[in-house]
C-alpha cells in the first residue's frame, strides 16, 4: 500500500506556476500538477493507493478527480479512537503522531510506504527496524518529485523480488 498525503505533497506550498494549476475548492486554493496524476497512476501499478490526509473523503471528491484518479480508500483520522496495541505517546506528542496509529491500524501488518511532508523523528525511529515500511519525506515547498516516485518504484521492486515481510503486528 502507498499512503498519500495531499497538502505539502501533492499540493506544495510554493508550486512551480509552470507545472501546477490553481484550483479553488471550497475556501481553499490548491496547486495540482497533471504530472502527479501520471506518476500516481504509475505507482498504482505496484501499490494500492490510500489517502492518508486530513482531507479524508474530500480527497476522493475534490483532489482525486483533478489528478485523474478513481476513488481510493481513505484512512480516517478525525474519527479514529486509540485502540489496544496502538503506539503509546504523551499528550505533547499527540499532534505530531496523530496519523501514525491510524495508518498502522489500517495497514494491519501489510507492507506499506507513506509519502508525507511531516514525519516526526519519533515515527522514523519506530519504523526503522521494519523492512516492510518505507517512509518518504517530501519537502512541503516543492511537493513530490520524480526522484520520490523512483524510490517508491525501486522499493516495491525489491520487496517483490525478496518476498520478505518484516512488520510490526498488533500495533
Amino acid at each position: 500500500m502507498l499512503y498519500l498525503d495531499i497538502d505539502g505533497v501533492l499540493n506544495p506550498i510554493s508550486p512551480d506556476p509552470g507545472q501546477f494549476t490553481q484550483h479553488t475548492i471550497d475556501a481553499f486554493t490548491v496547486g495540482i500538477s497533471s504530472e502527479h496524476g501520471v506518476w500516481l497512476k504509475e505507482l498504482a501499478e505496484c501499490y494500492e493507493l490510500v489517502w492518508a490526509t486530513t482531507w479524508e473523503h474530500h480527497a476522493n471528491e475534490h483532489v482525486g478527480p483533478l489528478l485523474g484518479l478513481s476513488e481510493q480508500p481513505v484512512v480516517e483520522f478525525s474519527t479514529y479512537r486509540p485502540q489496544p496495541g496502538d503506539p503509546r505517546f504523551r499528550i505533547i506528542q499527540l499532534l505530531e503522531m496523530f496519523k501514525w496509529a491510524p495508518i498502522l491500524r489500517h495497514a494491519d501488518g501489510r507492507p506499506f510506504a507513506w509519502i508525507e511532508d511531516v514525519i516526526p523523528m519519533r515515527i522514523k525511529r519506530q519504523a526503522l527496524p521494519y523492512r516492510g515500511i518505507k517512509l518518504i519525506h517530501v519537502n512541503p515547498y516543492d511537493g513530490v518529485r520524480r526522484h520520490h516516485v523512483d524510490k517508491l518504484l525501486a522499493w516495491s521492486q525489491r520487496r517483490r523480488q525478496s518476498g520478505s515481510v518484516d512488520l510490526p503486528h498488533d500495533q
